[in-house]
């Protein structure tokens, strides 16, 4: 190949193509000959591989039997040269287009570069036993991850393309033997209403699919760990990927699903079981343990033993804060330690750990601003919402926590009891496409609930068809 002059009607073709990508600095353009015809390569340079584009042209001509140019290169995708946007898109994709002289068509060549990471353990969902692969920023290979572990042919995959500007590629992954088909039908048609010009990651598309925007619980469940999701598509839902994001959202989804973990099903039953039901005491105590601590110390402490009451009541004697403030200082500096822990080195993280833990929590009680017991309490409320295995919904009761706190200082344990009634109210109302949030309380079904949702029961008492073992999703209509 070498170079040659351009006509003027391709010169123009070229100008607008230049014109619909802004004149970027990275949009190669080469006019070459070949077998007696004028032809112009034109790619991206950041989104294909150089090398690959000569070795796959050549190679096809090499292969090829056919004498005429425009013969040899039939076989290849082909796409209308005058279609700017279509060409547009094609070279976003990360392929490679040539374009002839006198040929209404442009023949396009995959080439696009592979840049991404291998599959490694989520740090947020790490398990003592299972898999320790995660998904990637990649969408072919996090349906690779999925389909590794369901060879099925009812396994689908659906394409969509959200956001008007980044024209962002998702996947939406389910049985197609399983899944509501109702269900599938309002995710597909609500994610067609999505309008945002931008879309970058799982969490976008959360809010946008969530019913009750304003409830405190997420209803959407994002995972970033395969084994997760292909256990919830076995049951008949849907996992929704997103191409440069390297988690799934799973919908939809249930309460009783965020204190479930791999590890429950690694382990025998009885252990599972157990650890399943010190996840569900985590959560009362998470959005509960202060407020009962502040109502008794403000309105009932004649419910304490008199050596517990007299402790408790020398470690205020000296606090010059009501307890409310105890509380919230706390949470608040609680708060400033995890978000310090995430953002900094994991080195550095450590450090502040110790910091917090030690100097600062030591410093603040001699000092009288704390009192010992409130250390301890805040200490329990935060363990008992980072057993949580999805972290998205431990936040979620800790900011619970400041409502039941503010119950408890104007009400005591009346106010706490009509916080928690309004809270498991709002779960027993809360649907996720017609699918009972909070089920199996509400509605209630013992059967279901005592099979695999707060106790696990063996493997062979539960897996079964999976509109018999999920209470939170109906059963499919048509026979499906």
């Amino acid at each position: 190949m070498t170079q040659v002059a351009m006509s003027d009607e391709l010169t123009k073709l070229l100008s607008d193509i230049q014109t619909h990508f802004s004149h970027t600095g990275d949009l190669i353009i080469r006019p070459v000959v070949w077998s007696d015809s004028s032809c112009v390569l034109i790619y991206l340079e950041s989104l294909v591989h150089a090398d690959s584009i000569q070795f796959k042209l050549f190679r096809h001509i090499g292969e090829s039997s056919a004498e005429k140019a425009e013969d040899i290169l039939a076989p290849l995708d082909r796409i209308p040269s005058h279609d700017i946007a279509a060409l547009g898109n094609t070279l976003l994709e990360g392929h490679c287009a040539l374009l002839m002289e006198g040929q209404p068509l442009a023949y396009v060549i995959n080439a696009a570069e592979s840049l991404g990471r291998s599959p490694n353990e989520p740090h947020s969902e790490q398990v003592t036993m299972g898999a320790h692969d995660g998904f990637v920023e990649q969408l072919n290979t996090n349906i690779y991850l999925i389909r590794r572990r369901i060879h099925h042919p009812n396994l689908k995959v659906a394409y969509m393309t959200l956001g008007k500007l980044t024209k962002t590629k998702i996947a939406l992954v389910y049985m197609d033997n399983l899944a509501n088909a109702d269900i599938v039908a309002e995710c597909e048609r609500r994610l067609s209403e999505f309008s945002a010009e931008h879309l970058y990651s799982t969490g976008n598309i959360a809010e946008f699919l969530e019913e009750h925007p304003f409830s405190p619980f997420p209803q959407t469940l994002q995972t970033e760990r395969p084994d997760r999701s292909v256990s919830y598509i076995m049951d008949g839902k849907i996992a929704l990927l997103v191409d440069g994001s390297p988690s799934a959202l799973v919908l939809p989804i249930t309460f009783f699903a965020f204190y479930q973990s791999p590890d429950d099903y690694n382990n025998r039953w009885i252990v599972g079981s157990f650890n399943r039901i010190v996840r569900m005491i985590g959560f009362v105590f998470a959005i509960s343990l202060p407020a009962i601590y502040i109502a008794i110390v403000s309105f009932h402490s004649e419910v304490l033993p008199i050596g517990i009451l007299y402790s408790v009541k020398v470690a205020i004697t000296y606090v010059p804060f009501p307890p409310i403030m105890e509380a919230i200082t706390m949470q608040v500096i609680l708060e400033l330690l995890k978000e310090a822990a995430i953002r900094l080195h994991s080195s550095i993280a450590q450090t502040i750990g110790v910091v917090g833990g030690l100097v600062i929590g030591t410093a603040i009680v001699e000092t009288h601003l704390i009192s010992h017991t409130m250390i301890v309490v805040i200490g329990l409320t935060a363990i008992s919402s980072f057993v949580t295995p999805i972290s998205e919904f431990g936040t979620s009761l800790r900011v619970l926590g400041f409502s039941t706190i503010l119950a408890a200082t104007l009400f005591g344990f009346f106010g706490i009891s009509i916080m928690l009634m309004f809270i498991f109210i709002h779960l027993c109302k809360l649907e996720m496409f017609g699918v009972p949030y909070f089920s199996p309380f509400g509605p209630f079904r013992a059967r279901e609930g005592l099979r695999d949702m707060y106790i696990r029961y063996p493997g062979t008492k539960f897996l079964k068809l999976p509109w018999k073992r999920n209470a939170g999703m109906p059963r499919p209509k048509g026979g499906r």
